[in-house]
């Protein structure tokens, strides 16, 4: 039996996005994916509802997410491009607003440091070198956690990813609140644990990293 809800996904031509597609529509769900250029859709169903615009089109979000009840956003940052992180999830929150759409997931870099964090020394070590080396993109990054902190209407979860291993193999999930627990997961393993995580609240208003 289908489930009533419509789920938008932002980044879904990308490596993760076409598993989270996939692994929601074998849950059941309907899906509407914002694509740039469909012709780089990698994943291909009757049951998925293609929007063709740009992230940073106010229209195309509101043409993405009318009718749904949940936003999966895993939006890239395009090479050659400002930092846009921070942008990108202010307009998608206004639209959700309007909207009355309630819950987000949205993933992150395990870079990306908050106060409760207690990280490993090689953790931490990780985090500056992506401080000094992506300044821009960490600063934004870090724009965007602020916009989440002072956006409690909206039931968010940001998840910090380790490196991304485009694999099938799916593995055990490690999850903590405070470090990375190990250094990397698979793609289908991240659209799995999003799509279980639709309706859960053990993450609302926070930012677990997941690994294997």
């Amino acid at each position: 039996m289908d489930s009533p809800y419509k789920i938008a996904i932002i980044g879904g031509t990308g490596k993760v996005g076409r598993h989270i597609a996939a692994h929601a529509i074998q849950k059941g769900y309907h899906v509407r994916m914002l694509v740039r250029n469909p012709e780089k859709l990698l994943y291909k169903d009757e049951k998925i509802e293609i929007v063709q615009g740009q992230v940073q089109d106010i229209n195309s979000i509101q043409e993405l997410l009318k009718d749904c009840k949940v936003v999966i956003n895993t939006f890239g940052q395009p090479t050659k491009e400002e930092p846009m992180y921070s942008k990108v999830t202010h307009n998608i929150f206004n639209v959700m607003k309007d909207l009355n759409i309630s819950r987000y997931i949205g993933v992150s870099g395990g870079s990306l440091t908050i106060n409760e964090d207690k990280k490993s020394i090689m953790n931490r070590f990780g985090a500056k070198l992506f401080d000094v080396f992506f300044s821009k993109m960490m600063q934004d990054k870090k724009l965007e956690w602020e916009f989440l902190l002072n956006s409690k209407h909206i039931k968010w979860t940001l998840i910090r990813l380790p490196f991304v291993k485009d694999n099938l193999t799916s593995n055990h999930i490690k999850e903590n609140l405070t470090d990375m627990p190990g250094t990397k997961i698979t793609n289908q393993d991240i659209a799995t644990f999003i799509i279980d995580h639709i309706d859960h609240t053990q993450y609302v208003h926070k930012a677990p990293f997941i690994s294997h």
